[in-house]
């Protein structure tokens, strides 16, 4: 009998073009390292086929300098070593010019490019040598160099960059005079302009009206516009009419605007009993918006995060939804009156049926009703984000869970007086099994608010048809909830009571959150994590992704409520691999506190404690800090937690250490990426201490990298 000859096809033997595009699809950065060591024809392929890279090594150690990325566009310059220092500079370790000639002939095909930009040498010499030069985003957290007004952008707009048609400033500390001045100087420049980002936090007031008609006039060609605007009337050069008028006047093709009041952009939280109105209306009319809606008719992204009451905008949103159909992405902030149905008929935002993402934020009058009538409108939001609006209760974000299980997956609760972890858990039962983005405040409702949910706590017993609630309206339109098709609204097929299933203490049914991979938290500052299981997310057998913020006053406070922040609880959470901490926002004493009490190093201590026993591989770490002092610094027990993560490859630390401190990071194996990133404003300047010393940080890494790492 014949021997009989197998062949094995393997992915090497398709065609070099489907294999191309194959490796071309790989985003993720270290499986694209891995396609590269298969062999010498994947390397090839994986090199001509990456687009996008960001360089992480020292500017002293030039002779490392990548010379295989020849088809790299995009390259991000942000992040190098070490951060926030002058990348090119007269007093820089090698001459400015060698490094941009290197850089050039490293990458010659760069068309997009970001860049930290702390001395204006870099733009005068770095980006000339790109012409072919499209998108830039500059970054500067540090102050701004004594130069006049507009006379560092001159220096960008002035060098060779013709094509120029994409200008990002969101992370760029400068003046908001230094913007007009410099479009209007250069006009060609100006003209050539589709994107434009000043959506920038450290403003202390915002761009003013003038600034912005004058903005947007020499800019007529812009596609998408983000501007941090001053709406509060009680600063002369608001923005009101006129302003938003002259937006849409002279930037027609808008596809993309997003207006914030600078204090919408702080992130700061509001009071949960706030009742979501300010003291003073912005000066611009819901016949204003009609007009500047009716002026944008290929708007496909609005936001409108104002901090002063907008009120009535019923009829605005309504026109909205009219004059401009593409409309995918809305956000509103301190807007009044956007869902108000009467005897059960949409209206507002309600009718913007085309929506796939939805913020509100501050709405003082939306109540349940107002709620449930957005999520029959808005059918197909797969994003849904609500803060600041005290009226809602559970029963209407149940409700409205339960009309979009077909295609909610992003949720964000935050700040709702009626919506703790509890209660928001419960609401979203509905999408428990679908949900993939989620964010919760951890304020733990008591156990009594508990044992009043067989009636939801709110008067009525969702077993029972209550359909004195109900409409009675049976025409059939398209705007209307009929009795039948909303009966959920007032009954469930099962009865919801709270009692102990499958050893569940709280009562949950015990079903996962199977495609949860990202969770967001906010959390008051002395409060403990260790209630969220209970709370109700046990079982997360996907999550992959935690982000912890934690925020207030540590002087309030003698000492914590417990000995530990309860880290350990994410144990439940098999696949957790990267953890933003935020402590940026928690304030104390950085040095010694007064008698009875604790000074910020025992409590990080406190919020890190339990912090090795969790298997990640990237920490994102915000340091706590004293604003007397402006300082935010690793202390000797954050340093000695950190260091018992023996499963790190990545640690990113927002703020300062001592070198001694980094040097206890040397003891975690597998690490291989550690940066001290001062990405607040105002970042530090002083560099005569060892915690933001080049040399110090440069002795670290070069210790780092000569370890020998097993993989």
């Amino acid at each position: 009998m014949a021997a009989q000859l197998t062949c094995i096809t393997t992915i090497s033997d398709l065609p070099d073009v489907i294999l191309s595009n194959i490796i071309a699809a790989v985003s993720d950065v270290r499986s694209r390292n891995s396609t590269s060591l298969v062999c010498r024809k994947w390397l090839v392929l994986e090199r001509s086929t990456r687009s996008s890279l960001t360089l992480r090594g020292n500017v002293r150690d030039l002779f490392m300098l990548p010379t295989c990325f020849r088809s790299v566009t995009h390259l991000d310059l942000s992040l190098i070593s070490p951060w926030g220092h002058p990348l090119l500079s007269p007093t820089a370790v090698a001459d400015p010019f060698l490094i941009a000639q290197l850089l050039h002939h490293a990458f010659p095909s760069i068309t997009s490019l970001v860049l930290y930009t702390r001395n204006p040498c870099t733009l005068r010499i770095l980006p000339p040598l790109w012409p072919n030069l499209k998108e830039i985003k500059l970054v500067r957290w540090h102050q701004r160099p004594q130069l006049s007004a507009g006379e560092e952008l001159n220096m960008l707009f002035t060098e060779n960059c013709p094509k120029l048609h994409s200008l990002d400033l969101s992370n760029f500390y400068c003046w908001t005079d230094d913007i007009p001045v410099a479009l209007e100087s250069h006009p060609t420049v100006a003209a050539n302009l589709t994107s434009l980002n000043l959506l920038n936090s450290s403003f202390p007031e915002g761009f003013k009206s003038d600034e912005i008609s004058s903005i947007t006039r020499a800019c007529p060609n812009l596609k998408e516009l983000r501007v941090a605007c001053m709406f509060d009337p009680r600063y002369i050069g608001f923005v009101g009419d006129e302003g938003l008028v002259s937006i849409a006047n002279n930037c027609p093709k808008l596809s993309v605007l997003h207006l914030a009041d600078t204090s919408a952009l702080s992130n700061a939280r509001g009071d949960r009993n706030d009742e979501g109105f300010t003291q003073e209306d912005a000066k611009f009319s819901v016949s204003t918006l009609i007009e500047v809606f009716s002026g944008l008719p290929i708007l496909e992204e609005l936001v409108l995060d104002v901090c002063n009451n907008v009120r009535d905008t019923g009829p605005a949103l309504e026109i909205l939804n009219k004059k401009c159909p593409k409309l995918r992405s809305l956000k509103l902030g301190q807007f009044h009156g956007v869902s108000m149905p009467i005897e059960s008929k949409l209206d507002g935002v309600a009718l913007c049926e085309g929506l796939q993402s939805l913020s509100i934020r501050n709405v003082g009058d939306l109540n349940d009703m107002g709620l449930i009538a957005i999520g029959r409108g808005c059918s197909r939001l797969t994003k849904f984000e609500i803060q600041g609006c005290k009226k809602i209760t559970m029963r209407g974000m149940r409700t409205l869970a339960s009309l979009l299980k077909n295609t909610l997956v992003d949720v964000k609760i935050s700040c709702c007086k009626n919506l703790g972890a509890s209660y928001s858990l419960k609401a979203l039962e509905p999408i428990q099994e679908r949900i993939q983005r989620l964010h919760i405040d951890c304020v733990w409702d008591s156990v009594e608010e508990f044992e009043d949910l067989d009636g939801y706590g709110y008067g009525f017993d969702l077993n029972v048809n209550d359909g004195g609630e109900a409409s009675s309206n049976s025409t059939g339109s398209g705007d209307t909830f009929e009795c039948k098709e909303d009966a959920f609204m007032f009954k469930q097929q099962k009865r919801c009571k709270y009692e102990e299933v499958n050893g569940h203490a709280n009562g949950y049914s015990g079903r996962s959150w199977d495609q949860l991979q990202s969770l967001s938290l906010w959390i008051e500052v002395g409060e403990l994590l260790t209630p969220l299981t209970a709370a109700g997310l046990e079982d997360c057998p996907n999550l992959e992704e935690i982000s912890i913020k934690v925020e207030g006053d540590c002087r309030l406070w003698s000492k914590p409520s417990g000995r530990e922040f309860g880290l350990s609880t994410l144990l439940y959470y098999p696949m957790l691999s990267k953890m933003h901490l935020d402590c940026g926002d928690t304030i104390g004493y950085a040095h010694t506190a007064p008698s009875g009490q604790m000074d910020l190093s025992l409590w990080e201590r406190f919020y890190l404690f339990g912090i090795g026993n969790l298997s990640l591989t990237e920490l994102d770490y915000w340091p706590p800090q004293d604003r007397d002092v402006n300082q935010r610094c690793l202390s000797l027990p954050a340093a000695g937690l950190l260091q018992e993560c023996v499963t790190l490859r990545k640690l990113f630390i927002h703020g300062t250490a001592h070198e001694h401190f980094m040097m206890f990071f040397l003891r975690i194996p597998n690490l291989r990426d550690v940066q001290l990133r001062e990405d607040y404003y105002p970042a530090p300047e002083n560099d005569m201490s060892t915690e933001m010393r080049a040399d110090s940080l440069s002795r670290f890494e070069a210790a780092l990298n000569r370890r020998s790492i097993s993989d």
